[in-house]
């Protein structure tokens, strides 16, 4: 095959593919069932109307058509030479593939590509049939002919056995690879993930025949998604069908998991027809229909064990090779299901954070030096999330000093709202044990040893060894063992939880379920206005010395 220019790959071009063949040998067979395999892989292919070529000249605009494609795919078949448009059309895409680079795949079809090349025996006596033109015209298309025949293409005969549907199968393969090569750049805007890339890499291990599924669990705004999406983007085409199910929590909420079921199986066989009635008929159609084929499936924000039940089943459901991803923020549910390959979703390093703000609010890699203080200012406050960075890079861009520090002055008192909205839904699912457990810890508990809050959450009747490791699971705190077990929250995580304290009374402390802001504390004992609804106080007796005052 021959190589490819950058003006090849960095040109827009109207088509992926251009196809050309003679219709009166291929066009209702083995174009047909190609054309539908290259549209059913997304592939933009041009094949002309059966009607064009009634005329005997090759028009402008199909000149054109051939210019504004990515590839092209040349069946030679037997009365392909004896077609003055088709030699023409072959003239053109050779012009194109000499000039610009653009990829041309010969497949030869019911004839010997020496054939082709020497024009001889079918291939010949075909071009025979021009005597009317000019020995110069003949000469050129003598060459095309040659020329196309001497790049690596394929000969149907000699090719899979024989077997039309598994060269079809291989000429799209290798046509998706030219169009979206597996090592292909990634998003500029997408940084720090070319690490997680490589490391999720290492664990799909694309090449064997075994069927996996593969975990990325992480809090809220970490990026699960983002890096699921891009690693998606990247290995698709390495499959027979794949499908990218979006929000799982939400979807299945709001439509149901039938319907989600429905969404994989028309995405992965290609066919909009199919209905599921039910859960159970969704399962079983899934079970007796995608065992032929090898899938790459993502399941985006997964949150019940249920919803993989119904969505991945037993991994005997999908052929060998086939590659289930699923994003989450609850482990729980990865290790109920015994998913084996979990990932973590880091948070970024401050450099990467920079870099990602930075190509938010000022288009650029690194800050303008006249925000550059204010630029890690927001960055410190982020703490690593991505979506903290975009969300404030995004909104600060074109804005002057001033509005900058009327920001920055705001979130140190009132969070982002975009972020708590997103860290809420895991705070949402929670029993009511779990709720309690997070906001003591969200008030108090950060960076305490983990055996002293145990002590302290035992004496209030929770059952706090397993609450805090399932608050773990569901991201929603860390017990740092390098150096014994503390408590660590990500500080959005604490205003979360803090907000949720405050929201329904902000100026009513005494209403307030904790107690932690010394000068409010004062307040509520100094005008005796301490109530039921305070469970758990924060009070500095002494610098240096707390107490907690628990179930006033």
């Amino acid at each position: 095959m021959a190589s490819s220019s950058s003006h090849a790959h960095n040109k827009k071009y109207v088509y992926d593919v251009f196809l050309s063949f003679s219709g009166e040998d291929t066009r209702k067979t083995f174009v047909d069932h190609l054309y539908d395999a290259l549209d059913r892989h997304g592939i933009c292919t041009f094949k002309d109307d059966e009607k064009l070529q009634k005329g005997k000249e090759i028009n402008d605009e199909l000149l054109q058509s051939i210019q504004d494609s990515r590839c092209y795919i040349i069946v030679f078949s037997k009365r392909y030479a004896s077609s003055s448009w088709c030699l023409n059309e072959l003239l053109k895409i050779m012009e194109c593939h000499k000039t610009n680079g653009q990829t041309a795949f010969p497949v030869c079809y019911d004839v010997d590509p020496s054939d082709v090349r020497k024009q001889t025996g079918s291939v010949g006596e075909a071009l025979a049939v021009h005597k009317n033109k000019s020995e110069s015209e003949v000469g050129k298309w003598r060459e095309a002919l040659k020329a196309a025949a001497n790049l690596s293409g394929w000969d149907v005969r000699k090719t899979a056995n024989g077997h039309e549907a598994q060269v079809i199968k291989l000429i799209v393969e290798k046509v998706s690879l030219e169009l979206w090569p597996t090592d292909s750049y990634v998003d500029e805007n997408l940084v720090g993930m070319e690490q997680r890339m490589q490391d999720l890499d290492r664990s799909l291990e694309i090449g064997l025949s075994d069927i996996r599924m593969i975990g990325i669990k992480g809090m809220g705004g970490i990026g699960k998604t983002t890096l699921a999406r891009a690693i998606f983007d990247k290995i698709s085409i390495k499959f027979e069908g794949k499908i990218f199910v979006e929000n799982v929590r939400e979807r299945a909420s709001k439509f149901g998991l039938e319907k989600l079921q429905e969404q994989v199986l028309r995405g992965v066989l290609k066919d909009e027809r199919i209905s599921v009635q039910g859960v159970h008929d969704g399962r079983e159609l899934m079970r007796k229909r995608l065992c032929g084929t090898k899938v790459l499936v993502v399941l985006d924000d997964v949150d019940r064990e249920e919803q993989l039940e119904e969505l991945a089943g037993d991994p005997n459901w999908f052929k060998p090779g086939s590659r289930i991803i699923i994003t989450t923020r609850d482990e729980h549910v990865l290790n109920i299901y015994t998913v084996k390959w979990i990932h973590d979703a880091n948070l970024l390093s401050t450099e990467d954070a920079i870099r990602l703000f930075s190509r938010h609010a000022f288009r650029k890699n690194i800050p303008t030096q006249e925000y550059e203080r204010q630029s890690h200012e927001v960055v410190r406050y982020a703490n690593g999330l991505p979506l903290t960075i975009k969300v404030l890079g995004s909104f600060l861009r074109g804005k002057n000093k001033s509005e900058w520090s009327d920001a920055l002055a705001r979130l140190e008192t009132t969070p982002l709202k975009e972020t708590l909205k997103v860290l809420e839904l895991s705070y949402e699912n929670l029993d009511d044990d779990y709720k309690n457990i997070f906001l003591d810890a969200a008030c108090f508990l950060r960076d305490w040893k983990e055996d002293d809050a145990i002590r302290m959450l035992e004496s209030c009747g929770f059952h706090p060894r397993n609450d805090l490791r399932v608050l773990e699971k569901k991201s929603l705190l860390t017990l740092n063992k390098s150096s014994g077990s503390f408590i660590q929250m990500h500080d959005h995580l604490i205003e979360l939880g803090r907000n949720i304290v405050r929201r329904e009374h902000p100026d009513e402390p005494n209403k307030h379920s904790r107690l932690w802001i010394q000068e409010e504390i004062k307040r509520v004992l100094a005008n005796n206005l301490g109530s039921e609804a305070t469970r758990c106080v924060d009070l500095e007796i002494t610098p240096g010395i707390f107490w907690k005052v628990l179930e006033i």
